[in-house]
């Protein structure tokens, strides 16, 4: 059975070409094959969570479920982090109990650590800083729409977050060109973006910035947005809407790209804010189909990781 080489799944900078698309591969088995099936029997799977979750959540653990192993849901009110228990022996000790390890953090640094000191699989189901298995599943999903990866355009709308990092990682990764349309002060981390453009020179991949959402559409295959107000943001709320308010992806954004392109959101989402209702539920739309396919990434990668 194909494994990735690397131990753990913390960022997708760190995954090779072919570790990528072997996850791509998997995805595809998990969504057209056996619903339920023994792969992870009688395995334990640790999901720590600082922030609040829909997919992540029910996808790791529904997964999990179908791959014959159990979950277990922990807040940080439910572990002694809580308490200032440090993350190495945190990790020591579920490392003693569990076959792996799932975190939803603030801080890129906690799932670092706990890939550092933990001897099971540590897998980021989200940061501050990125997205990686979101991507992962967005990628499968546009290669399940389009049949192909390399070549074609993502067009990323709006704040310059932990998805759009991602994003960026990912598409070079997989041949993809990717241009984001950001205002100025919402812009990807520069060290994202320098690390990315040394990797497109192997791949073939252009990425290209601009303010113009309206340029950013016009060639695109795939346009993508995300929140405005991501957790821990609420009090930059009134700001944060007056200065993204011109790049909503709303129909009249939409009816400068082409009448095929794929319309991508990695929920929740805030309607009428980045996203109108027309758009979200609108013919382009593959949003839901990108949502449930988080399980079956979610459910690739502790297959390959865990088994």
């Amino acid at each position: 059975m194909k494994k990735l080489k690397a131990k753990d799944l913390i960022s997708l900078n760190l995954l090779t070409i072919d570790e990528i698309n072997l996850i791509i591969e998997e995805s595809d088995k998990m969504k057209n094959g056996p619903r339920n099936t023994n792969f992870l029997q009688g395995k334990t799977l640790a999901m720590i969570f600082e922030k609040s979750s829909t997919r992540t959540r029910v996808s790791f653990e529904t997964g999990i479920y179908q791959l014959g192993g159990m979950g277990m849901f922990f807040s940080s009110k439910d572990l002694q982090i809580g308490r200032g228990e440090t993350i190495h022996d945190t990790a020591k000790v579920l490392s003693r109990y569990v076959d792996g390890i799932m975190a939803r953090t603030f801080a890129y640094q906690t799932v670092l650590d706990l890939a550092k000191y933990s001897s099971v699989p540590v897998i980021n189901g989200l940061t501050d800083y990125d997205h990686p298995c979101q991507i992962l599943a967005d990628l499968f999903t546009i290669y399940e729409k389009r049949g192909v990866l390399k070549g074609l355009t993502l067009a990323y709308i709006g704040d310059g977050n932990n998805v759009l990092h991602s994003l960026i990682q990912g598409c070079v990764k997989v041949g993809m060109n990717i241009t984001y349309a950001s205002p100025s002060g919402y812009t990807p981390l520069e060290s994202v973006v320098t690390e990315s453009l040394e990797v497109a020179k192997q791949t073939g991949s252009k990425i290209f910035a601009t303010q113009d959402p309206v340029e950013a559409v016009k060639n695109a295959d795939v346009i993508y947005t995300d929140v405005w107000i991501s957790m821990g943001q609420e009090d930059d709320k009134a700001k944060r809407l007056a200065d993204l308010k011109a790049y909503q992806l709303n129909s009249e954004l939409l009816s400068h790209a082409s009448k095929e392109v794929l319309v991508m959101h990695c929920l929740p989402a805030h309607r009428g804010e980045e996203i109108t209702d027309e758009v979200i539920d609108g013919p382009n739309s593959i949003v839901f189909d990108e949502a449930e396919n988080r399980l079956h990434t979610q459910k690739a990668i502790m297959k390959l990781l865990m088994s």
